[in-house]
């Protein structure tokens, strides 16, 4: 078997913000409300965006901390700066979550492949050995049942 697979050859791919991939993504989708939705999800879900989405909400900190007011910081906190921010962040996640799981399905079904391709029933020795001797004792006349369930044939 070879090496695991790993999320992070899949992290460059899926967090960079790449024009390219957006446009062929657009490509394999129909209908204009597919296509936005495609793109909104495509450009939020990067590390670029969530990088702009932080310096947007580091703007409003000093306007909360000169409030003096806990309240507002807390609101700030919130509403501004885990919304906005954690929002990327999650779907970038999810994307390198996604990429790593696809990559090990993939993974697993090459090798589920290679084994059955090694695997000949019809070699001597080993798995046909196993099958003729299976199939033997399916052709095995069954035993005479002795005890309470025999039943006594009438003399």
């Amino acid at each position: 078997m070879s090496a695991p697979v790993k999320a992070r050859e899949h992290l460059p791919h899926v967090v960079r913000f790449d024009p390219k991939e957006i446009k062929k993504a657009l490509a394999e989708v129909e209908g204009f409300n597919a296509k936005v939705a495609l793109l909104i999800t495509r450009s939020v879900g990067t590390m670029a965006c969530a990088y702009v989405f932080a310096v947007i909400a580091l703007i409003s900190l000093p306007a909360a901390i000169n409030s003096g007011q806990v309240i507002v910081i807390v609101a700030w906190v919130a509403q501004t700066f885990l919304q906005l921010v954690l929002l990327s962040i999650i779907m970038v996640g999810q994307s390198v979550q996604s990429a790593a799981s696809d990559a090990r399905a993939a993974k697993e079904f090459a090798d589920t492949e290679t084994i059955l391709d090694r695997l000949d029933v019809h070699t001597a020795g080993g798995i046909k050995e196993v099958l003729d001797a299976i199939h033997a004792i399916g052709k095995l006349p069954s035993a005479p049942q002795s005890g309470p369930a025999q039943q006594r044939q009438p003399d």
